[in-house]
Protein backbone atom coordinates (compact mmCIF):
# COMPACT_ATOMS: atom_id res chain seq x y z
CA UNK A 1 0.00 0.00 0.00
CA UNK A 2 2.86 2.26 0.72
CA UNK A 3 4.12 2.18 -2.33
CA UNK A 4 0.67 2.99 -4.26
CA UNK A 5 0.71 6.14 -2.43
CA UNK A 6 4.19 7.72 -1.53
CA UNK A 7 5.31 7.35 -5.52
CA UNK A 8 3.03 8.96 -7.30
CA UNK A 9 1.00 5.48 -8.79
CA UNK A 10 -2.17 6.36 -7.65
CA UNK A 11 -2.76 9.68 -9.41
CA UNK A 12 -1.09 7.92 -12.76
CA UNK A 13 -3.37 5.03 -12.36
CA UNK A 14 -6.57 7.78 -11.98
CA UNK A 15 -4.57 9.69 -14.32
CA UNK A 16 -4.55 7.10 -17.12
CA UNK A 17 -8.57 5.95 -16.22
CA UNK A 18 -9.38 9.36 -16.69
CA UNK A 19 -7.80 9.99 -20.10
CA UNK A 20 -8.80 6.59 -21.34
CA UNK A 21 -12.83 7.16 -20.53
CA UNK A 22 -12.32 10.79 -22.05
CA UNK A 23 -10.67 9.54 -25.38
CA UNK A 24 -13.15 7.00 -26.21
CA UNK A 25 -14.73 7.56 -29.62
CA UNK A 26 -12.62 10.67 -29.95
CA UNK A 27 -10.50 11.33 -32.83
CA UNK A 28 -6.93 11.42 -32.46
CA UNK A 29 -5.78 14.66 -32.30
CA UNK A 30 -1.87 15.98 -31.27
CA UNK A 31 -3.63 17.14 -28.07
CA UNK A 32 -4.62 13.67 -27.44
CA UNK A 33 -1.50 12.22 -28.11
CA UNK A 34 0.68 14.45 -26.21
CA UNK A 35 -1.91 13.84 -22.86
CA UNK A 36 -0.58 10.10 -23.53
CA UNK A 37 2.67 11.00 -23.49
CA UNK A 38 2.82 13.02 -20.66
CA UNK A 39 0.73 9.81 -18.89
CA UNK A 40 3.60 7.70 -20.11
CA UNK A 41 6.34 9.66 -18.42
CA UNK A 42 4.26 10.12 -15.47
CA UNK A 43 3.74 6.67 -15.31
CA UNK A 44 7.02 5.35 -15.47
CA UNK A 45 8.75 7.79 -12.98
CA UNK A 46 6.47 6.16 -10.18
CA UNK A 47 7.48 3.00 -11.26
CA UNK A 48 10.93 4.10 -10.97
CA UNK A 49 10.68 5.29 -7.58
CA UNK A 50 9.15 1.99 -7.00
CA UNK A 51 12.41 0.74 -7.74
CA UNK A 52 14.20 2.96 -6.39
CA UNK A 53 12.43 2.38 -3.36
CA UNK A 54 12.81 -1.39 -2.75
CA UNK A 55 16.69 -1.19 -3.66
CA UNK A 56 17.26 0.96 -0.93
CA UNK A 57 15.06 -1.09 1.72
CA UNK A 58 17.47 -3.79 0.65
CA UNK A 59 20.16 -1.97 1.09
CA UNK A 60 21.42 -1.89 -2.91
CA UNK A 61 22.67 0.91 -4.26
CA UNK A 62 20.37 3.81 -5.57
CA UNK A 63 20.94 6.68 -8.79
CA UNK A 64 22.34 9.47 -7.40
CA UNK A 65 19.90 11.53 -8.91
CA UNK A 66 17.12 9.67 -7.12
CA UNK A 67 14.78 10.99 -4.58
CA UNK A 68 15.88 7.96 -2.69
CA UNK A 69 19.71 8.52 -2.50
CA UNK A 70 21.59 8.91 0.55
CA UNK A 71 22.19 13.08 1.09
CA UNK A 72 25.72 13.90 1.84
CA UNK A 73 25.54 16.35 5.08
CA UNK A 74 26.48 19.74 4.86
CA UNK A 75 29.91 19.41 6.18
CA UNK A 76 31.00 16.91 2.88
CA UNK A 77 29.43 18.94 0.46
CA UNK A 78 31.52 21.94 1.79
CA UNK A 79 34.90 20.03 2.34
CA UNK A 80 34.40 18.71 -1.35
CA UNK A 81 33.93 22.46 -2.60
CA UNK A 82 37.13 23.68 -0.65
CA UNK A 83 39.32 20.65 -2.05
CA UNK A 84 37.29 21.80 -5.73
CA UNK A 85 39.06 25.75 -5.40
CA UNK A 86 41.95 24.89 -4.11
CA UNK A 87 42.90 22.82 -7.26
CA UNK A 88 41.60 24.93 -9.57
CA UNK A 89 43.89 27.99 -8.32
CA UNK A 90 46.80 26.11 -8.02
CA UNK A 91 46.53 24.69 -11.74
Amino acid sequence: MRYLLRTGLFSAITTGVTLLRGSRGQAITWRAVLAWASWAITFALALGAIKDMRRQEKGLPVAVDSPFAPKPDKRERREKRRDEVARIARG
